[in-house]
């Protein structure tokens, strides 16, 4: 999420919230923030079907401005079912409304917030989050990865302050006051930026630094534009386009190794890249490894890798049941700062669900010099890799 990116008419509607209206803030801790998954009754309880709050008090643990509706899996609107994403409650943002809450947290440190949203009857709905006199960002909903109809989204900040006045506001003014999206399941994470590892410069290259991610969901958290690494879900790295990206997990994906890997959605749509420090004229070697999620993907199935002014084309093709191969992108640095970057070169959709979108996945980025006994050193052990996954394919 990109710093000063606030919106006049954003500002605007959060100053209307005065401070006695704030929810009174909480020790934060990594998880659910305070009724984050709005299961905690109201003081009158829950009112099936047909709960509309106004008011300070009216959903504990948060704020709202305007018409919020505190909505019941299984609750239909005309002639659809509206989508509770886990649970059995959930809040709608009608026209312009909003809901916040006052967190506890560390000045200058970065935190990720992850939600789950999902869009009603209209086509172009959206929805804001913000820090109150920080970030803002708004996170369109009108694509759907997949066919649940709702996704898991995560959005960082930096605190500039010991309390955190987090909102979330739907833009839209539709004829249909009863159309907003449907927000559940906010939780928050105090962020690391990992240490470069000896003989690579890529930060954060395995992916295991990323924002919070909720035990037994099979959708991992979608990772919208962000076009400041230095303030982002995942530490380190950019998403340059107008798509998200998928992070996941290998509690219910096939990740190559450690725990967090990322998978390529949306072509070119989907860019994920990291400004890494070089040395002009140097030459240098991006190895990464290229796999499959296990989420019955379509192939073919292939990435873009760039590196400097070198690019190159990868196939996903492993040898017997293996189900990862190593890559390799060799390239002379012609700056001080090199962008290394991934898109999926096709638009893939799961063979079970064609309405899903999916991709290849990246994980354990490394660019390292090969001048020089460093350079020997990181080629053997690239090396080593190779040999260690065709034997693990052989035997």
């Amino acid at each position: 999420m990109a710093r000063g990116l606030a919106l006049p008419g954003v500002c605007l509607a959060l100053l209307l919230l005065a401070p006695s209206h704030l929810a009174s803030a909480a020790a934060v801790e990594d998880g659910l923030l305070s009724n984050g998954d709005f299961e905690t009754a109201p003081a009158g309880g829950f009112v099936k079907y047909a709960s509309v709050s106004e008011g300070a008090s009216s959903i504990p643990g948060w704020t709202i401005n305007g018409t919020v509706e505190l909505v019941a899996a299984g609750q239909h609107q005309g002639g659809m079912i509206l989508i509770v994403p886990q649970g059995d409650h959930a809040i709608r943002l009608g026209n312009d409304a909003g809901i916040g809450q006052v967190v506890q947290v560390e000045k200058g440190s970065e935190y990720a917030i992850t939600f789950s949203a999902a869009r009603t009857c209209a086509q172009l709905e959206s929805l804001n989050v913000s820090v109150l006199g920080g970030a803002s960002q708004t996170v369109d909903l009108q694509t759907l990865y997949n066919i649940e109809g709702w996704d898991a989204y995560a959005l960082a900040f930096q605190a500039t302050d010991e309390q955190a006045n987090l909102q979330f506001r739907n833009p839209g003014m539709e004829d249909d006051p009863t159309c907003g999206p449907i927000l559940d399941n906010v939780a928050i994470k105090k962020l690391f930026t990992p240490d470069k590892p000896k003989d690579n410069v890529v930060i954060n290259g395995d992916f295991e630094e990323g924002p919070w991610m909720f035990p037994n969901t099979s959708f991992g958290v979608l990772l919208p534009t962000n076009l400041d690494e230095q303030t982002s879900a995942l530490p380190g790295w950019m998403i340059e386009s107008n798509r998200a990206v998928r992070y996941v997990d290998s509690d219910e994906y096939t990740v190559p190794q450690g725990k967090r890997a990322i998978e390529l959605l949306s072509g070119k749509e989907g860019i994920i890249s990291q400004m890494v420090e070089t040395t002009p004229q140097k030459e240098y070697s991006l190895t990464f490894t290229l796999g499959s999620a296990g989420d019955s993907c379509q192939p073919p199935m292939a990435i873009m890798a760039f590196a400097g002014d070198q690019a190159q084309n990868f196939h996903y093709s492993p040898m017997g049941n293996a189900t990862s191969q190593a890559a390799n992108v060799t390239f002379t640095a012609r700056a001080e700062r090199t962008r290394v970057a991934f898109y999926s070169v096709y638009y893939n959709t799961r063979s079970d669900d064609h309405s899903s979108l999916c991709g290849p996945v990246i994980d354990d980025v490394r660019v390292w010099g090969l001048n020089g006994a460093a350079g020997l050193k990181a080629s053997v052990g690239m090396l080593l890799g190779i040999v260690s996954i065709v034997a693990l394919v052989l035997f």
